[in-house]
């Protein structure tokens, strides 16, 4: 009797589904290549400006939000006669300060100017007012309209409410020489290099309005 047996393996594993093994192809070349990141470098994030200091200050606020002022005022050499005789100015008068801690004229004169008042013995017979401006110049609006401030720094003198003159900009001769001048009456008017500027306008009538500071 011949045996049965291989016929009934065949059809046992066609019944269950058997299959030879199969060989799995190997991934095409690009495949392999996708899954390599890509040699991207990095985006350096942008630098963003520094929020400046606006509208009215003290010099402990600029010295805070411009560290660097600190050091131009140690290297500032004014004169030291002439910064000690804004001690025996007539008292009364009022200094208006414009500046801005972005700006590099206000790093100059402005350090230059806390120099001559340290010079002076820190105690001065007159009221000093900074106002700090934005990058636009546009900040604080009221002040900056009012009193026609168009460069920084601009150093506003008064008295008795009236303008007596302001130095723009630069000061021509060291901020200790063109203050003292308008504090003590020997100037006034416009003290600046440049050439493109209009006069300090006159003094209001009596009873008038003050700009706003």
């Amino acid at each position: 009797m011949k045996s049965v047996l291989p016929g009934m393996l065949l059809v046992a594993m066609a019944a269950c589904g058997a299959a030879a093994p199969v060989m799995a192809a190997d991934p095409p070349p690009h495949a392999a290549a996708a899954q390599e990141p890509a040699n991207i470098p990095a985006k350096t994030p942008a630098k963003t400006e520094e929020a400046a200091l606006v509208g009215p200050a003290t010099r402990e606020q600029i010295e805070g939000a411009a560290p660097e002022w600190v050091e131009a005022e140690v290297g500032s050499k004014p004169d030291a006669d002439a910064a000690k005789a804004l001690a025996e100015v007539q008292p009364g008068a009022e200094v208006t300060v414009f500046l801005g801690t972005w700006c590099g004229d206000s790093r100059r004169e402005v350090p230059r100017f806390w120099h001559c008042l340290d010079e002076a013995g820190g105690a001065v017979p007159f009221k000093v007012t900074y106002v700090s401006v934005d990058r636009h110049k546009k900040e604080p609006a009221g002040p900056m309209t009012e009193n026609g401030v168009q460069y920084l720094p601009t150093f506003i003198v008064r008295r008795d409410g009236h303008e007596v003159g302001r130095i723009v900009e630069t000061a021509p001769n060291g901020i200790e020489h063109d203050l003292l001048a308008l504090l003590t009456g020997k100037a006034h008017g416009v003290i600046a290099t440049r050439t493109d500027l209009t006069p300090a306008p006159p003094a209001p009538p009596p009873g008038a309005a003050q700009p706003h500071l």
